[in-house]
């Protein structure tokens, strides 16, 4: 979305403006019959989950996309190419598919016949209109001995918390694919005194408010740029539906009924697949959606993508009841196709993308305990177990990526975290978020959580910038790199390296290579705008 002048504040998410790149420019053959509307692709492109032999690829025709869409209640022909140059000179794969309105005119092109590990260019057509160009990625062939794989991770970007000045710089990176693991969007209300206001005045409910919702934060060009610079691999955390739900049971049962939140969570799923670049595999049926799979990148790694809303049993309120067995994050299936997973990967590296945080984390210094149950701190029974089969040695190289905390906590798991003489049995990675929290108060933060940190020797490092974590495995190591950005509250924003971590394959922790030093807030900054921060 385009600003100009100063401040920002009060900006309202409307329809979204096309970049200069981006505009329609003259297709040289005939487009469709059908009747279409013109600026059709307000909302870029996107591709995902890559094989070694292709990839998904995403658009939606919107040309009033924060108010429904705008389009006609008719199908349309959209035709895809994909190239191995810009310009289109050296088309390698082409095909038409039908945006049908049932599904918010969405388009999921499933390519194959690529060759592995190869850069691709990317593009749609319709009635005369071109998209802007994406660069996609195949994945390496499943036997290929990958020397490195570069790739960065992210979550958590509420579009009222500020700018996705983050993006701007991902974008520019060299990587394989990003993993996003949750929160793409926020279902608050809008928040009058926020850095910029979404669409609607309150919390989503039907498939047309969730689409909308959708529609307003992929109107940020830099989150665009970010979905049209490298494929994605995505999945959902709460907000993309309503804040810690579990399986069909809503944060607030006492103002949604269950026929409430079942249909509130079949839109919710169903905008979500519309506006992802995710398979026909991943398709919504009614209140469920296949989110867990699992993509592999030759020999190095495989990753694991994990699903800890769909299946989870309701969080406990008390320490006793986070102890109870038959309490579960992920369900029985999922648990052990996870385990079967990791133990037949046949790769190097096994990665989790994880949603919520699995290391314990208490909230209070000293012998006083609390904990947010939401998390993996509610469900330790389910996590020993896991843990435990982290560490015997039926999977090669556990690594967890989590997101969710808006914050970066680079931890050792253990199965029993009040015995922190046992070995680790994996390393966890969470990342920070992308805007959720707005410019961060570090001074604060580490006046709360540097005592506890004391008093918790499996946390090797914290910290509450805004950023994503940078990514890149070779059969040695693990060397992840914390980039913080320098401000969300502008349209532009400087990036550093704040930290970096290394796993060592076959040691089953993480060590903290270097880190700086938070640099000092401007206290009139501080909080200039409100934000709706669920974590504290």
């Amino acid at each position: 979305m385009a600003v100009a002048g100063g401040s920002v504040a009060g900006l309202i998410c409307g329809p979204a403006l096309i970049d200069p790149a981006g505009a329609a420019r003259p297709v040289p053959r005939p487009g469709p019959t059908a009747r279409v509307p013109a600026n059709v692709f307000t909302l870029g492109v996107a591709s995902g989950d890559p094989s070694p032999d292709g990839v998904v690829l995403w658009t939606r025709l919107a040309p009033d996309p924060v108010h429904g869409g705008g389009m006609p209640n008719q199908s349309v022909p959209v035709t895809w190419e994909i190239a191995d140059d810009e310009r289109f000179q050296y088309t390698r794969r082409s095909g038409t598919v039908t945006a049908e309105p049932g599904w918010g005119h969405s388009v999921h092109a499933e390519v194959s016949g690529l060759e592995p590990d190869r850069v691709y260019f990317y593009r749609f057509l319709v009635a005369g209109q071109v998209s802007p160009v994406g660069r996609t990625r195949t994945a390496p062939a499943v036997d290929a001995q990958l020397s490195r794989l570069r790739f960065a991770f992210a979550s958590c970007q509420d579009y009222q918390a500020g700018r996705y000045t983050a993006y701007q710089h991902l974008a520019a990176e060299d990587l394989a694919f990003v993993a996003f693991l949750g929160d793409y969007i926020y279902e608050n209300p809008r928040n009058s005194a926020a850095y910029r206001q979404h669409d609607g005045t309150a919390e989503p409910y039907t498939l047309t408010d969730y689409r909308n919702r959708h529609a307003c934060y992929k109107s940020d060009p830099d989150l665009r740029a970010a979905h049209a610079a490298v494929p994605w691999i995505v999945t959902f955390d709460d907000h993309e539906i309503d804040n810690n739900w579990a399986d069909e049971l809503p944060q607030d049962p006492a103002q949604q009924s269950p026929e409430v939140f079942r249909a509130r969570r079949a839109a919710a799923f169903q905008a979500y697949y519309e506006h992802m670049p995710l398979r026909r595999s991943s398709l919504p049926r009614g209140l469920d959606m296949r989110a867990y799979r699992q993509l592999t990148f030759g020999r190095l790694a495989a990753l694991h993508v994990l699903d800890t809303r769909q299946y989870r049993s309701d969080q406990p309120g008390t320490l006793a009841q986070a102890d109870d067995p038959a309490r579960t994050m992920t369900g029985a299936e999922q648990e052990q196709w996870l385990t079967a997973g990791m133990s037949y990967s046949d790769t190097r590296w096994n990665l989790l993308a994880s949603q919520v945080m699995w290391a314990s984390n208490d909230r209070t210094a000293g012998p006083a305990q609390s904990f947010d149950f939401d998390n993996w701190d509610g469900y330790r029974v389910q996590r020993r177990r896991l843990l435990d089969f982290f560490g015997s040695g039926a999977t090669s190289n556990p690594v967890v990526l989590t997101g969710d905390r808006h914050a970066t906590w680079a931890c050792d798991l253990r199965p029993d975290f009040d015995r922190p003489d046992t070995p680790a049995v994996a390393a966890e990675i969470t990342g920070t978020s992308i805007s959720s929290g707005g410019d961060p108060d570090t001074a604060a933060f580490h006046r709360t959580y540097d005592p506890i940190k004391a008093e918790s020797p499996h946390w090797k490092y914290i910290d509450n910038r805004r950023g994503y974590l940078l990514c890149e495995l070779t059969a040695d190591r693990l060397l992840a790199s914390l980039r913080t950005v320098s401000t969300v509250w502008a349209p532009t924003a400087g990036v550093t390296t704040a930290a970096q971590f290394q796993v060592t394959a076959g040691r089953l922790g993480l060590d903290v290579l270097a880190h700086d030093t938070p640099p000092a807030a401007d206290p009139a900054a501080l909080r200039r705008y409100a934000v709706d921060d669920d974590q504290p």
